[in-house]
């Protein structure tokens, strides 16, 4: 690997005294400067987890007798050299992972290799190796026999960022990862089933099969929140893909600073989908029909198209569909071509220079002013918020008296310059911004934690991928925002791509049994339609303990797992978090905030709003009807709570159990 990466050096040198033209010399050189410092960023790792050793028969193909080592990426002696390692996106790789003792596909064993954690590849971190004969298996129903080494790795304790699962992919996950570009795909994941993970695979593997597509239309990754973008932050890296956008839907419609916070009814109506018909009809109530008719001055001609012909163009154009500011230039060309018809009935053929010469006269310009004014996102939203009699007029119908007030501003701005804006008005600003002018799109988006997506973020999210493909990520049963979705089908509508496909991982490999039993007893009270879950994990703790001191007995808990090795998150209600983290610092307890997930902290003190998505190896929860009371989905997200361990759940409660909790 470091001969590679000189040698990618090598090139950016070596380039520069390249012959052919300038803009092509810049293209190779700004390619080779990108590929070295890609080559030089990406992290040190073992260079290959896994060997396949085909058969010398006609079910091994053009693979007959041949050996492959399987790593991350690809890995020879010098570009043009056959491959060391065959990277775990080449088409043969799949047979790495879809072989089994039914389905052999040719190959004579399969070798899987053990590393010491975090090793570089030095030979003596090779921890230990397996060897499957699938040849001598043949038929067999394997059923579910484990890997020792796959189980070590999903069982190893996490500390620092979430890893790749590259070496320990399972077929099904394999399946969704290898999903065609023009496949849009939703994904059902059970805590611990690995759907995050999948998502960040199907995007390195769509960026290696595809580079030239997402080169020009580019990829996005959306998550919840940065604590949960920090933490993937290094997968898409292990896996040789550096630049990569990853932002939240706050990120990804940010057009101003944020300077207020919207009341919790006004936030409900601005994500609701109802929202989008208002914002539209205040957009185009700035339509008018022309009640004078235009006289354009041509030379010696002067020529005139009565109001209602005019009122027939915008009538015309507003049934087109076309975006706002793509239907007033239809506007001026259908008018232009009006008065084009009857110049060259008197004078003959125009010019192309005639016809944009018409466009810009000035009765031309001033009816499109009056019809069809140039409208900016800013203008629209603030009109909307701060005049009782836009807002009357837009949302009529929409929303009732009550709604309307409560989305106005209490204190209008003198303009909308001066406007101060939510994060909530960014999504109206994007929606108008979508409706003047669409937006340019990604060739592929995946979002993380789709299920809490509001109508009018999934409609954001869709006016991105309006013309690529889409992978959804979530869990119904973990949904806990106000306007979350309680089906797939719902939400998928929003995103624009009902015809995606709902797949469910319903198996675990993160989560321990005893825990999984525990939090699918909520699964019946959370009003969801989602399959059952099951772990394939035997090794784990389950711990409930009843306590009258909650400080005395965090403190304990967590000493307790300090002993072991593992990292260690203590969750609780967001009001509950400074007082719980007070009473471990007093204690001598070292913590770290959601801030700093993702680092090699040994113990983090959580809020329960923000520990989707995050993993850790003991779990302390504190008073668990303190988080369901917390917020009105609130056993939704105590299931999202409990569901984030590992090796040990550790519930510490000084009041009565959640009714469903309660064996």
């Amino acid at each position: 690997m470091t001969r590679q990466v000189d040698d990618a050096q090598y090139q950016v040198v070596a380039g520069e005294d390249v012959s052919g033209d300038g803009a092509s010399a810049e293209a190779l050189g700004r390619y080779l400067r990108t590929r070295a410092r890609q080559m030089a960023e990406e992290p040190d790792s073992p260079l290959f987890f896994g060997r396949l050793d085909f058969e010398d028969t006609q079910d091994a193909g053009d693979h007959r007798r041949q050996r492959y080592y399987i790593g991350r990426r690809r890995v020879s002696e010098h570009p043009a050299a056959p491959p060391l390692v065959i990277d775990w996106r080449a088409p043969v790789s799949r047979t790495y992972y879809q072989a089994s003792a039914l389905e052999p596909r040719g190959v004579a064993v399969r070798r899987r290799f053990g590393w010491a954690p975090w090793s570089h590849g030095a030979p003596e971190d090779l921890t230990g190796l397996e060897d499957e004969h699938l040849d001598h298996a043949r038929g067999e129903d394997d059923g579910d026999a484990a890997s020792a080494i796959v189980a070590a790795e999903i069982e190893r304790p996490r500390l620092g960022p979430m890893r790749d699962i590259v070496a320990t992919i399972q077929p099904e996950q394999d399946n969704l990862v290898r999903s065609e570009l023009t496949e849009s795909v939703c994904v059902q994941g059970a805590p611990g089933s690995g759907k995050t993970a999948v998502g960040l695979h199907r995007a390195a593997f769509l960026l290696y099969t595809f580079p030239e597509r997402l080169q020009r239309s580019g990829l996005l990754i959306i998550g919840p929140n940065r604590t949960f973008l920090r933490y993937i932050s290094e997968v898409l890296p292990s896996l040789g893909e550096i630049d990569i956008a990853q932002l939240t839907v706050e990120d990804v419609v940010a057009r101003h600073p944020v300077k207020r916070v919207d009341g919790e009814d006004a936030g409900v109506l601005k994500h609701s989908d109802r929202m989008a018909t208002v914002l539209e009809r205040a957009l185009y109530a700035r339509v008018r029909h022309p009640e004078e008719s235009i006289a354009v001055t041509d030379g010696s001609y002067r020529w005139r198209v009565d109001s209602y012909d005019l009122a027939r163009v915008i009538d015309e154009v507003r049934g087109m569909g076309v975006p706002y500011g793509v239907g007033r230039e239809h506007v001026r060309s259908r008018v232009v071509t009006l008065i084009q018809q009857q110049a060259e009935r008197r004078a003959g053929p125009k010019s192309v220079t005639w016809a944009r010469k018409i466009g810009r006269a000035k009765p031309v310009a001033a009816l499109l002013e009056a019809a069809w004014p140039v409208a900016r996102p800013e203008e629209v939203v603030a009109a909307l918020l701060s005049d009782p009699a836009v807002m009357e007029e837009a949302a009529d119908g929409v929303f009732d008296a009550a709604e309307q007030r409560a989305l106005l501003w209490a204190k209008p701005p003198r303009s909308e310059k001066s406007a101060s804006w939510s994060v909530e008005d960014m999504l109206l600003l994007d929606e108008v911004a979508g409706l003047i002018e669409r937006p340019e799109g990604f060739g592929h988006v995946v979002v993380d934690e789709a299920q809490d997506l509001s109508p009018m973020q999934c409609r954001a999210i869709a006016r991105r991928s309006a013309f690529g493909s889409i992978t959804v990520l979530g869990d119904l049963a973990q949904a806990t925002a106000p306007w979350s979705a309680r089906s797939w089908q719902e939400q998928l509508t929003y995103l624009g791509k009902t015809q995606a496909t709902v797949v469910p991982l319903t198996t675990g490999f993160r989560v321990p049994a005893a825990v999984m039993e525990l939090a699918n007893r909520l699964v019946g009270a959370l009003g969801v339609d989602v399959p059952p879950a099951r772990s394939l994990r035997h090794d784990g703790e389950l711990s409930i303990s009843e306590v009258d001191d909650m400080a005395a007995a965090t403190v304990s808990a967590v000493r307790a797992a300090l002993d072991r090795e593992g990292s260690v998150a203590v969750i609780a209600a967001d009001d509950a978090v400074a007082a719980t983290s007070a009473a471990l610092r007093e204690a001598g307890i070292e913590t770290a905030t959601a801030d700093e997930v993702g680092t090699a902290a040994r113990v983090t003190v959580l809020p329960a709003t923000v520990v989707k998505g995050l993993e850790y190896d003991h779990v302390v929860v504190v008073e668990p009807a303190a988080i369901v009371e917390s917020e009105a989905r609130g056993l939704h997200r105590l299931y999202v709570v409990m569901t984030r361990a590992v090796s040990r759940l550790d519930v510490l409660h000084a009041r009565p159990l959640p009714e469903p909790l309660v064996a």
